[in-house]
């Protein structure tokens, strides 16, 4: 608009001068309204250039809040991601935490069971030996040892008192003896008693007896046979056994020694079945984890 007003000024003002019918004073006053004009015309122009530079500017800035906007929004969402994730973890945690409370206080309840029941074993077994031991003579008690070993009973028996030289039957000196111990085995029904015959190194060949396994062996089933047929113990607790030379005690160089190493040995242990029921009463944390000695 402005452009055109300059523009028909301009034919005007030429048209007066090559008609020459225009007064100075007419003349004049086109020309400084055409001045004004021009000068209004320069001042648009360049406030136009401001505008469209202030528009690119904030077009530049505007980019920058959106791409500044977008990052936010990235990292806002990493954030989540990660807020998200140390939550779950939390909750696992917290999940992990607790059952691992549990399976201490089971562990430590399985604990204080074996410790009340070896403690319990340990009592049966103090009054068991305790009882056998009053019940021995002082003859008796030289050819008979009476020991406790990890909640085991050990009541070894020497083969002078208990058999007929070089033989595996029972003397009738050691009848008052077996009596004596079959009373206390009948009167603790809850365990298990294994018998084990041992010997020397002297090497022995009879028509029946090839050698110190065979020996050890039959003297140990002769005292099953015994306390079963004799005494009335339940062959179902017995168990007969034979280590011949090979579980000594003493030098087998020496007659002393030897003499130490001929024997029987009555073993009195808590039945297996009550070893199982203890082991499917543990925690499964327990069973591989708490190390406890449970062969009392």
């Amino acid at each position: 608009m402005m452009d055109r007003r300059l523009i028909t000024m301009g034919i005007v003002l030429s048209g007066l001068l090559l008609t020459g019918c225009v007064s100075n004073k007419r003349y004049t006053t086109l020309q400084t309204q055409h001045r004004e004009l021009s000068e209004r015309y320069q001042q648009g122009q360049m406030e136009l250039a401001e505008s469209r530079a202030k528009v690119k500017s904030l077009e530049e800035q505007l980019e920058y809040e959106r791409k500044n906007n977008a990052s936010l929004k990235e990292a806002l969402s990493r954030l989540q991601g990660s807020l998200d994730l140390s939550i779950s973890q939390n909750t696992q945690g917290n999940v992990n935490i607790s059952k691992l409370v549990d399976e201490i206080n089971a562990s430590n309840r399985y604990i204080q069971h074996l410790v009340n029941t070896k403690n319990k074993s340990d009592s049966l077994n103090l009054v068991l030996t305790n009882n056998l031991t009053r019940s021995l003579s002082r003859d008796e008690l030289r050819d008979v040892d009476v020991k406790v070993l990890k909640g085991v009973v050990y009541i070894s028996l020497s083969d002078n008192m208990l058999y007929k030289s070089g033989s595996y039957e029972i003397s009738e000196r050691a009848g008052e003896t077996l009596s004596k111990i079959a009373k206390i085995i009948q009167d603790y029904k809850e365990y298990d008693v294994q018998i084990e015959g041992n010997t020397d190194t002297d090497p022995i060949s009879k028509p029946n007896i090839r050698n110190n396994w065979d020996l050890s062996t039959l003297r140990a089933s002769s005292v099953v046979q015994a306390l079963q047929q004799q005494y009335g113990v339940d062959p179902k607790r017995l168990t007969a056994g034979g280590r011949g030379e090979y579980n000594p005690i003493a030098d087998n160089s020496t007659p002393e020694g030897k003499a130490r190493n001929r024997r029987t040995q009555i073993i009195i242990t808590p039945k297996l079945d009550q070893f199982m029921e203890l082991i499917d009463k543990a925690p499964e944390s327990a069973k591989d984890t708490t190390g406890i000695d449970t062969s009392f």
